[in-house]
């Protein structure tokens, strides 16, 4: 199982970045999918999550109306588009399985940093 994150950057507060995560190693349209976060000295966050086929998406409420998770199964992509975006959103991002509870020993995640 290999998951690669991208599209991270440094952004203004109020702006915008889409992330993208690359799949491979398993059957990534059977498998519903989530975002986490984690902020510096603080634990797993639980951002986003969508249903295998992508009909269905749930949000934290600290991003609710902000951000959007998506995916492409046939090119076995999960995404998550960040709008409006505020200094409490710097984080290293990563996608996960939404059955996973901790992170993978190969993670790497890709890190959003929002500051003026």
């Amino acid at each position: 199982v290999q998951l690669v994150e991208s599209g991270g950057g440094l952004v203004q507060p109020g702006g915008s970045l889409k992330l993208s995560c690359e799949a491979s190693g398993f059957l990534f349209a059977n498998y519903n999918m989530k975002w986490v976060r984690q902020a510096p000295g603080k634990g797993l966050e639980w951002v986003a999550s969508i249903l295998s086929a992508g009909r269905i998406t749930k949000y934290a409420d600290s991003v609710k109306g902000r951000f959007t998770i998506s995916r492409n199964n046939a090119a076995k992509r999960l995404y998550l588009q960040m709008n409006n975006l505020k200094p409490e959103d710097t984080a290293l991002y990563y996608c996960l399985r939404d059955s996973q509870v901790a992170l993978s020993p190969n993670s790497q995640g890709t890190q959003v940093t929002v500051s003026s």
